[in-house]
């Protein structure tokens, strides 16, 4: 295989695998006692009162707080059986912020069943980066209408967006030493509790409350 398909693979290989964990993270995961991502956002909206936006924070802070202890992210990545070659560290990470991620977008009022709002939440786990990636495929997100557009992009584009995510997943888990870029070697060490400290859930967190705009108030997005 040439330098050049190496990259592709890779990228071929971690879109596969956020689809994977995605569905993974809005769906009941018994063997690691982990409620739907729906089912967690409902139960921090009904202790902050039926107040979404509060709800968003205590959401945001739990994980904070419980989901990045040490430990916990290692667990769920030693249960959890991916279909591809993809090693356990990046498998934790990912679907524990998939699953905030998605939790948030409930909270906001997106079935996190559309397809629309799953590359959403992949754009959202790139952080920072999440507005440059819309950009590139001309997307704004300056007011609720745009996010309203962006629920009706066609399945071509979304599958174009999925991919320029898992490149830019790609790219950034090999300069962090997360993964090697092109033969996913995980690296020894505290990878897991780097990967998934307070500043980088607060910034995926943030990503998510920026392209999730509140739409709870309206009666569909169609």
């Amino acid at each position: 295989m040439t330098d050049e398909a190496e990259p592709s693979k890779a990228v071929a290989v971690m879109t596969q695998a956020l689809e994977w964990l995605y569905e993974r993270a809005i769906t009941n995961i018994p063997e690691l006692g982990l409620e739907s991502a729906v089912d967690l956002a409902e139960s921090h909206l009904k202790s902050s009162g039926g107040n979404r936006d509060e709800a968003v924070d205590r959401l945001v802070t739990w994980y904070v707080v419980y989901a990045g202890a040490a430990g916990f992210a290692s667990n769920v990545g030693g249960v959890i059986m991916m279909p591809v070659a993809i090693p356990a560290n990046v498998t934790s990470v990912f679907l524990i912020q998939l699953r905030m991620i998605a939790a948030i977008a409930h909270l906001r009022g997106y079935s996190v069943k559309d397809e629309q709002v799953k590359t959403l939440a992949f754009i959202s786990l790139t952080g920072s980066g999440s507005t440059k990636i819309l950009q590139e495929f001309g997307i704004s997100l300056t007011t609720k209408l745009s996010t309203r557009l962006i629920m009706q992009i066609s399945g071509a584009t979304l599958r174009n967006i999925n991919q320029a995510v898992g490149f830019r997943l790609v790219t950034k888990a090999g300069t962090t030493g997360l993964i090697n870029l092109t033969k996913f070697v995980p690296v020894v060490g505290g990878v897991v509790g780097g990967a998934f400290d307070a500043t980088v859930t607060h910034g995926i967190a943030g990503a998510a409350k920026n392209v999730f705009k509140p739409i709870h108030d309206q009666t569909s997005i169609g």
